[in-house]
């Protein structure tokens, strides 16, 4: 089989190793003799899995004793409404940073539920930077001030948390929770699909201060109510039993890697050396602010946009896949997540340069 490289923003690369892990344990889970596609969300086995999964993931990130770890269906859109409906806790304002397409998406499901408050936005300038901390306008009577770290869509990233005057900070992680370490105490939520570092679709984890939830808005289903998944173990319902064991695979890699810390020294280092290519060239462009480009997805547009479909098509023959941009904004995108190697991306740096001299 020829060596191919998924630049896919989702569902994302997974490591090799998990992948080979996955595939052994496939039709029986250790002496169970059960895949853990079968296993009852209620057996020990399970409970076990998922058991270690939170462990693993509480000492990735320092998780500290007072949040809660939940494990959700979904993924991160189910956390739109989510979020308001359990943070809101008898106030009718919210407050929302908006960076690009998902944060807007957020606004929006927000809006169901609340008045939203745009403290800061950056739509004017085509979402190509994010608005200096200085310039937000936060309500403090808001419930919460809510961004997004990373926009997988437009290529911009926080690289700091961003101070919340006072607020619970909430944060939609899902293209960058793993990629460094962060301050879990800085933040009252925060919340992430899986399927870009943690494994598969349909999975969502939700990171939440304890002393935030038990008092949801009337009318909450109970798949929703954070307080209830805390209290019966995120299993209200039938859990993607599948995926949090995928995500369990994943948090040991990470801990194999060297930890979160590891992981961003190499997530800079593939970033930093893909950027400085598009930067080389009067072929290849990135629109993004350089200060708040995104280490996990590098859009850039060709000088020809005619070239685009030759472009992809020889990228794919080369094994370099999934590397259309987004619809809403055109061009490339390599979504280089914590699964893809170093030299997945000096594959795909050398081929850029091999087609800018044929095409260029």
């Amino acid at each position: 089989m020829r060596k191919v490289y998924n630049f896919s923003p989702g569902p994302a690369m997974l490591p090799a190793t998990v992948l080979e892990r996955a595939r052994e344990e496939l039709r029986g889970w250790r002496s169970s003799g059960v895949s853990p596609m079968e296993m009852s969300h209620r057996g020990a086995d399970f409970i076990g899995i998922a058991e270690k999964a939170e462990a693993g993931l509480r000492a990735a990130l320092a998780v500290p004793t007072d949040y809660k770890i939940l494990f959700l269906a979904g993924g991160a859109t189910a956390q739109f409404g989510a979020a308001p409906m359990n943070l809101l806790r008898g106030k009718t304002k919210l407050a929302y940073v908006e960076t690009g397409y998902w944060s807007r998406k957020a606004i929006e499901e927000a809006k169901l539920f609340a008045d939203v408050d745009v403290a800061a936005s950056s739509r004017d300038g085509g979402y190509a930077t994010i608005p200096p901390r200085t310039s937000w306008r936060v309500d403090p009577a808001a419930a919460y001030l809510h961004y997004t770290a990373n926009e997988t869509i437009g290529g911009v990233e926080f690289h700091d948390t961003p101070q919340s005057d006072g607020l619970p900070l909430v944060a939609d992680m899902s293209s960058n929770l793993l990629s460094r370490p962060i301050d879990v105490t800085r933040f009252g939520l925060i919340y992430a699909s899986a399927q870009k570092n943690l494994g598969l679709a349909g999975l969502a984890v939700v990171i939440v201060r304890e002393n935030l939830i038990g008092r949801p808005l009337p009318g909450t289903p109970s798949i929703f109510d954070y307080r209830r998944q805390a209290d019966e173990g995120s299993m209200v319902n039938t859990p993607p039993t599948y995926a949090w064991y995928m995500a369990g695979l994943m948090l040991e890699w990470v801990a194999e890697q060297g930890g979160v810390e590891a992981i961003e020294r190499r997530n800079i280092r593939k970033a930093s050396r893909l950027y400085a290519a598009i930067d080389a060239s009067s072929f290849y462009s990135n629109f993004i602010d350089p200060a708040v480009r995104s280490r996990m997805n590098a859009p850039f547009r060709l000088a020809d946009a005619s070239l685009d479909k030759t472009f992809l098509a020889a990228a794919a023959e080369a094994g370099l896949v999934s590397l259309e941009g987004h619809r809403s904004v055109g061009g490339m995108r390599a979504s280089i997540y914590n699964a893809m190697p170093d030299e997945g991306v000096e594959t795909l740096i050398t081929f850029m340069r091999d087609f800018e001299k044929r095409w260029g």
